[in-house]
């Protein structure tokens, strides 16, 4: 007979205090990449806009390669290197990034991106602290598997920025999304520190839900690129045939990277996950033998998870079929994640069945 461990309050306090802390360094990171934003260069993003669209019609008239004679040697002058958009259709340069090559912007993007590591560890140490005030793994219901999606979430957004430059884009984006999961995790769905249900105790939780946790984060970055990959593209289109966007639109997009290189990072993010995502629903159907006797029953949660998962290999599909490249391919992917979206928070609020138990309860 197990005895069940009793739940160390003082440490379960300590972990509330902490996510509220750190939604309160998260909402002054929010603020930094507004600034970051509102008080990037707009002067140098909208002659950025007017250059494309006036060159545009001598791009196709330009040499590919200038040649220079140099005390009677050739030299061959390096292009200006640019992105070809998933279409084929044009080439864009990509954007300075948030801050619009901006001093000042950037100044305010560096304070963002300094508050998003206070906040995220700050919110990190809640989830430990949540995790050893009961020594178990810290999503045993929806409140602990929100505070470690948006922890995770953020983490690989750092890790990110540590391998790319030209991703504090996602910042605002995600951010405002994080603040959004961590309100309504400590409204609707705060369930205090407690031990887990018989269902639940197994080895299994660790390795299923923990990769199911990090596929979401992964595919949550994917969704932001692809979502931002259709706006580009509308306002590259419209350049291309010659109308002029708003000054707003054109400060926003043309901070942006070009619409190819955030459909080629979309599609880059989503196709590595993808395996991970594979093994999660084979690891809980592992989990489901030993649970309840049988690998698959067509449960609410196992159909969603299969849905999801034919979802983003048709998108991957789909991104390797000429006619299906570019936007159609991405709206196949935001209905991807969509779909893991409601196997997240529908099927566990709104739909009965065998996963029931890791509701909000």
């Amino acid at each position: 007979m197990t005895l069940a461990l009793a739940t160390n309050e003082h440490l379960a306090n300590l972990s509330n205090t902490l996510i509220y802390s750190s939604m309160a360094v998260y909402t002054l990171a929010f603020f930094a990449y507004i600034a970051e934003w509102i008080f990037g260069s707009r002067s140098k993003v909208a002659r950025t806009a007017s250059a494309l669209t006036a060159e545009a019609p001598r791009a196709a008239e330009a040499p590919a390669v200038a040649v220079k004679q140099a005390g009677g040697t050739a030299v061959l002058e390096r292009p200006k290197v640019v992105t070809r958009a998933a279409a084929g259709a044009r080439d864009v340069p990509d954007g300075p990034g948030a801050h619009g090559g901006d001093e000042q912007g950037d100044l305010y993007g560096r304070i963002a991106v300094s508050l998003t590591v206070l906040s995220f560890l700050v919110e990190l140490a809640g989830v430990i602290a949540r995790a050893a005030s009961v020594q178990r793994a810290p999503w045993g219901n929806m409140y602990e598997f929100s505070i470690t999606f948006s922890t995770v979430a953020v983490g690989v957004y750092l890790a990110l920025l540590a391998l790319k430059k030209n991703v504090r884009w996602i910042g605002l984006f995600l951010i405002t999304t994080v603040l959004l999961d961590l309100g309504l995790a400590v409204t609707v769905l705060y369930t205090a520190s407690d031990q887990l249900v018989p269902a639940l105790h197994s080895y299994w939780l660790i390795i299923h839900v923990s990769t199911a946790i990090f596929c979401g984060a992964v595919l949550y970055v994917g969704a932001v690129a692809t979502l931002a990959y259709l706006f580009k593209d509308s306002y590259e289109n419209k350049l291309a045939g010659g109308g002029k966007p708003g000054r707003f639109a054109t400060s926003v997009m043309e901070r942006l990277p070009s619409s190819a290189s955030l459909d080629k990072f979309a599609y880059r993010v989503n196709a590595a996950v993808f395996p991970l995502w594979t093994f999660t629903i084979i690891a809980g159907a592992i989990w489901a033998g030993d649970a309840w006797g049988r690998y698959w029953g067509w449960d609410p949660k196992e159909t969603w998870a299969f849905i999801t998962w034919v979802a983003y290999a048709c998108y991957l599909h789909a991104r390797s079929t000429a006619g299906w490249k570019g936007r159609k391919a991405a709206y196949i992917a935001l209905v991807a994640f969509a779909c893991y979206l409601f196997n997240y928070y529908g099927v566990n609020l709104f739909v009965g069945g065998m996963h029931s138990y890791a509701g909000v309860k």
